[in-house]
């Protein structure tokens, strides 16, 4: 690592350096801080309270048996599972604003994360109950309701404010499907999908995460490999292709990595609501950057999903699925976005 113009640094191992923004470093590593804190004290608050010591010390290999078995076993896959699904939501969310421009574009206002709901209410009740049933319907329907929102907003080209409006049609309709398609099945089903369709975490296991995220991990790096070519966008289309991007085919693959991911994620907790809409804007308004990084606001995503999550189950009077805290906050944030975009516009 060494200094470069102010405001950047060379970061790189051998003769591979790239410049890096230093405030962008510092936001990194305060979030990536901040993420491990809140994992410590998640998987040290409950019924049977552990110390932050305590759970330090089971994590870098002692405590007894007990302890290891409560850390190890009954909490971290939530709190892993929270992390996970926070990053996989966080990227897409910046997929899909890079590519329509648009910082209120989200899976969940696009109706992705209803989409992938829908198939894996169908995958529930028509196929089986396995999360890997669950994850094959989900990753379906939402890859079913993007063709549908893509084919009606491609009339004269895609343009975002036209792909969100659409979206939100498509997602209003596909939530009345669930409804309907809740009230149809055996309670029991019912009751199980209504509260993971809240966005939830509770009954999280091991072999969900590692489903999920075996599926998400290749659309991860793919991400990572797009991001030179979203940044290619923002000069726009012309200037884009005049220097070797080829921009129908990356918003294409932006969106398909993105469809894949909140469909990983939904698999997981269910519909989790506004982080995908809130972290990349978060994330961007405290580095400072002009376009969004998809690595930073996967850090801002986890610490958002697992503060949440932290305040669902131990902060409030009710444990409360973390899908509610998430709205309740991502409301006020929504709020305060469209004023600001109405601000900008006049």
């Amino acid at each position: 690592m060494s200094a470069t113009h102010p405001g950047r640094i060379l970061v790189g191992v051998g003769p591979i350096r790239m410049p890096v923004r230093t405030r962008s470093l510092v936001v990194t590593a305060v979030s990536i801080a901040a993420l491990i804190v809140l994992l410590v004290i998640s998987l040290g608050m409950g019924s049977f309270p552990l110390s932050p010591g305590a759970v330090v010390d089971i994590l870098l290999g002692g405590g007894d048996d007990l302890d290891r078995t409560v850390v190890l076993e009954w909490r971290l896959p939530r709190a892993l599972a929270a992390i996970s699904v926070g990053a996989m939501l966080a990227i897409a969310g910046s997929l899909f604003q890079s590519v329509t421009r648009n910082p209120l574009a989200s899976p969940d206002i696009l109706g992705l994360s209803n989409g992938a709901f829908t198939g894996m209410l169908v995958a529930l009740v028509l196929v089986s109950p396995s999360p890997s049933a669950r994850t094959i319907g989900a990753l379906l329907g939402a890859l079913v309701a993007a063709a549908l929102i893509w084919l009606l907003a491609a009339r004269g080209g895609v343009q975002g404010f036209r792909l969100i409006i659409v979206g939100i049609g498509v997602s209003a309709m596909l939530a009345s499907l669930n409804t309907w398609m809740l009230l149809q099945i055996e309670l029991e089903t019912a009751m199980f999908a209504s509260a993971w369709g809240a966005g939830s975490l509770n009954g999280v296991t091991a072999q969900t995460l590692v489903i999920a995220l075996l599926c998400a991990a290749p659309a991860v790096l793919a991400s990572a490999g797009l991001g030179p070519r979203l940044r290619q966008l923002d000069l726009g289309d012309d200037v884009a292709a005049a220097t070797g991007a080829r921009p129908a085919a990356v918003r294409t693959g932006a969106i398909v990595i993105g469809v894949v991911l909140v469909a990983a994620a939904t698999t997981v907790a269910g519909p989790v609501a506004f982080v995908a809409l809130a972290a990349p804007q978060v994330a961007r308004l405290l580095a400072r950057t002009a376009s969004l990084s998809s690595g930073l606001s996967a850090l801002v995503g986890a610490v958002l999903l697992l503060a949440s999550d932290i305040v669902a189950q131990h902060l409030l009077p009710v444990v409360l699925p973390v899908g509610v805290v998430t709205v309740s906050v991502g409301g006020a944030y929504l709020v305060l976005m469209i004023v600001l975009e109405i601000r900008r516009r006049a």
